[in-house]
C-alpha cells in the first residue's frame, strides 16, 4: 500500500493543466450515482403509496421526478465520461514526455541499463495502461465507494434487519477479492517483462530481417518467436484465468445474497412487517451494493497491474543522469581542437575490478590528424566517445580548448565535436533532411558542398529526385559505403573543431577513401581529426598514430617512426601489405 502511496505521489504532477477537468468529472460521477441511489426511493414510493392508494396524481408526478434524475444522470454519465477520458488522454501524454525527455537526457551508460524493447514498451504500453487506470480511477474510484457507503445505509434505513445479510455476503467478497489480487500481483510484473522479451525479438528481426533472409534462418527466427510468444499466451492465461474465475464466484455470492433477500422479504411483507415497495427499492440497493464491490474488485486488479507498468515508468523518470551540465560555464565557448588527455581511467561499470582504459595521456593539437589503431576490444571506440562526454571518465580528466569539458554546457561540446560512429544512422525522410542534422540552416550549396567533400554528390545526383530521395527508414535505400559517406557530409556540415571518424570508411572503395582523406588534410587544416581504423592505409599520413592495446596506449608516433620502435604496428603494417601496394 505504502508503494502505491507513494506512485500516485510521484505520478500525480503530470496530471497538470487536467487537474480541475479530473475533478468536475469526479463532481459528474457524484451527482450521477446520487441521482441513481435515488431513483429507487422514488419507486418504492410509487408502488406503497400510489399503487396501494391508487392515487394517480402521486403517481405521475413521481414518475416525472425519476425522468428528470433520469436525464440528470445521463448527462452527468456522459459528462464524466467525456472529461475523465480527457484528463487521462493529458495524463498520459504528459507522462510519455516526461519518459521520452528523459530518455533524451540519459547518457550511454544509462541507457546501457534498458534493452531498446523495453523502453519502447515502457513509453507505449505501460503509459497506456496508466492512462486507462487514471480514466478507471476518476470514474470507478469515487463511484463504488459512494454508491456503496451510500446504498448500505439507505439499506440500514429501509429495513435494518433484512441488512445483516451483508454480514456474511461482504466480508466473503471483500476476502475472495484480496485472495484473488494477492495471487495475480507478481505475475503482472512478469507479464510487462515478457512483452519487454517480446518486443525484443520482433524489432531485433525487424532490424536484422535481411541478415534473417541472407543465412535463411526464417524458420529459426519463427520457432524463436513462437517460443517467447507462448511463453507470454502461457503468463497471460495464468493471469487472466484467476481474474476470469473471480467474477463468477462473485455473481454466485450476488444471487445467493438477492436470493435471501427476496426469500426473508416476502416473509416480512407476507407477516406485514415490510412493503413490497420497500423490499423492491432494497433488493435494487442490494444489487448496487454488491455491483460496486464488484467494480471495485475489477479496479483493485487493474490498478495493481497498473503498478507494475508504473513502476517501470518510474524506474525510467528516476534515473540518475550521471552526465549533467549543471556546474557549467553557460558563456564558455570552444575556440580550438586542442586536446588532451590527462590520466584519463574508464569503466562502464563503477564496481568492476578492472578498466576499459587505463592512464590514458595524450596530447593533440589543434588542426592535428590523428589515426588510432588497435586490435578488437582495445577500446577505441571508448576512449573518443569521452571527448563529447557521450560517456562520463572514471577519473582524470579530457581538457578540450585548454578547459575541462565537463566545463562546457553539452549542446556547446557535443556541436563542436561531430562524431561519425561505427553503426551509421540515418532517419525517415530525404537526404537534404538528413544532412541539415548536421546544421539545420544549412544552404543547399553548403549542403552540396558538403557531399561533394564526402564523395556522396556522386551518387545522389545519380538518383532521379537527387537530394530529395526518399531515403526510407534508416536509410534502407542506400548502401553501406553510400550511407557512410552521407554521414560523413553531415557530420562535416556541423563545421566543428574536433572531427571523429570511428571506422567510417570501412565500406567505401580505397579511391574514394583516398579522396576523402585528402579533402580532410586539405579541405579542413584547421579542424583536428581523429579516425578509427582498420586499415594502414587509412592512418598512414596522420601527423600522430596511436596504437591502444587492451585500454592502454602501447605507443605514440609518426607511420616511420612506429615502423622502427612499434612491434605491433609493424605486425599489423605486414600483415595488411602483403598482397598489397604501399607506399612506404
Amino acid at each position: 500500500m505504502d508503494k502505491k502511496k507513494g506512485m500516485i505521489k510521484r505520478l500525480y504532477p503530470f496530471l497538470e493543466n487536467y487537474r480541475l477537468i479530473a475533478l468536475f468529472s469526479i463532481l459528474c460521477v457524484s451527482i450521477d450515482s446520487v441521482m441513481e441511489l435515488l431513483i429507487p426511493l422514488i419507486m418504492a414510493d410509487i408502488v406503497d403509496i400510489g399503487i396501494k392508494n391508487s392515487d394517480i396524481s402521486f403517481i405521475i408526478n413521481s414518475g416525472l421526478k425519476m425522468l428528470g434524475l433520469a436525464f440528470v444522470s445521463l448527462v452527468t454519465g456522459v459528462s464524466a465520461s467525456y472529461f475523465a477520458a480527457k484528463a487521462s488522454r493529458g495524463f498520459g501524454a504528459n507522462l510519455r514526455k516526461a519518459e521520452f525527455d528523459k530518455v533524451q537526457e540519459l547518457s550511454f551508460g544509462n541507457i546501457d541499463r534498458f534493452s531498446p524493447s523495453s523502453l519502447i514498451t515502457r513509453l507505449t504500453n505501460d503509459v497506456t495502461r496508466m492512462e486507462r487506470m487514471m480514466m478507471m480511477s476518476i470514474r470507478m474510484m469515487i463511484r463504488s465507494p459512494m454508491m456503496f457507503i451510500s446504498a448500505l445505509i439507505l439499506s440500514i434505513y429501509i429495513n435494518a434487519k433484512l441488512a445483516m445479510v451483508f454480514v456474511v455476503a461482504i466480508p466473503l467478497l471483500a476476502l475472495i477479492v484480496g485472495l484473488t489480487i494477492k495471487r495475480v500481483t507478481p505475475l503482472f510484473d512478469i507479464l510487462q517483462k515478457m512483452i519487454d522479451k517480446l518486443n525484443n525479438v520482433v524489432q531485433e528481426n525487424l532490424i536484422a530481417i535481411r541478415v534473417v533472409k541472407s543465412f535463411v534462418r526464417h524458420d529459426y527466427e519463427v520457432t524463436k518467436f513462437d517460443d517467447v510468444n507462448m511463453e507470454l499466451k502461457s503468463v497471460s492465461e495464468n493471469v487472466f484465468y484467476k481474474v476470469i474465475l473471480l467474477m463468477p464466484v462473485m455473481q454466485i455470492i450476488v444471487q445467493a445474497t438477492t436470493i435471501a433477500v427476496l426469500w426473508f422479504g416476502a416473509l416480512m411483507v407476507g407477516a406485514g412487517t415490510f412493503e413490497i415497495g420497500k423490499l423492491s427499492s432494497f433488493v435494487s440497493y442490494i444489487v448496487q451494493i454488491l455491483m460496486s464491490i464488484m467494480m471495485m474488485s475489477m479496479v483493485l486488479i487493474n490498478i495493481t497491474r497498473s503498478v507494475a507498468s508504473g513502476r517501470r515508468i518510474i524506474e525510467v523518470l528516476d534515473v540518475d543522469v550521471d552526465i549533467t551540465d549543471d556546474d557549467a560555464d553557460a558563456g564558455l565557448k570552444i575556440n580550438s581542437g586542442n586536446i588532451i588527455f590527462d590520466h584519463v581511467d574508464f569503466k562502464y561499470d563503477v564496481n568492476a575490478q578492472k578498466n576499459v582504459l587505463s592512464d590514458i595521456n595524450l596530447d593533440i593539437k589543434s588542426g592535428q590528424t590523428i589515426g588510432l589503431i588497435g586490435g578488437t576490444g582495445s577500446a577505441k571506440s571508448t576512449l573518443v566517445q569521452l571527448i563529447p562526454r557521450l560517456y562520463e571518465v572514471t577519473s582524470g580528466k579530457i581538457l578540450v580548448a585548454g578547459y575541462d569539458i565537463r566545463d562546457y554546457k553539452l549542446p556547446e561540446l557535443r556541436d563542436n565535436v561531430a562524431m561519425v560512429l561505427q553503426n551509421n544512422t540515418l532517419f525517415s525522410g530525404t537526404i537534404k533532411e538528413n544532412l541539415r542534422w548536421g546544421n539545420e540552416k544549412a544552404t543547399d550549396q553548403e549542403i552540396i558542398n558538403a557531399s561533394k567533400a564526402a564523395c556522396a554528390d556522386e551518387f545522389i545526383m545519380t538518383f532521379p529526385d537527387g537530394y530529395d530521395t526518399n531515403l526510407g527508414q534508416g536509410g534502407v535505400n542506400v548502401s553501406g559505403g553510400q550511407k557512410q559517406r552521407l554521414c560523413i557530409a553531415r557530420a562535416m556540415l556541423k563545421n566543428p573543431k574536433v572531427l571523429i571518424l570511428d571506422d567510417s570508411t570501412s565500406a567505401v572503395d580505397t579511391k574514394t577513401e583516398s579522396s576523402i582523406r585528402e579533402t580532410l588534410k586539405y579541405g579542413m587544416k584547421d579542424i583536428t581529426k581523429i579516425i578509427i581504423a582498420q586499415r594502414i592505409t587509412s592512418v598512414m599520413e596522420a601527423d600522430q598514430i596511436i596504437i591502444l592495446d587492451d585500454g592502454k596506449i602501447n605507443a605514440v608516433g609518426t607511420h616511420d617512426d612506429l615502423l622502427k620502435s612499434s612491434e605491433i604496428y609493424r605486425e599489423i603494417y605486414y600483415s595488411q601489405k602483403e598482397g598489397a601496394d604501399f607506399d612506404e
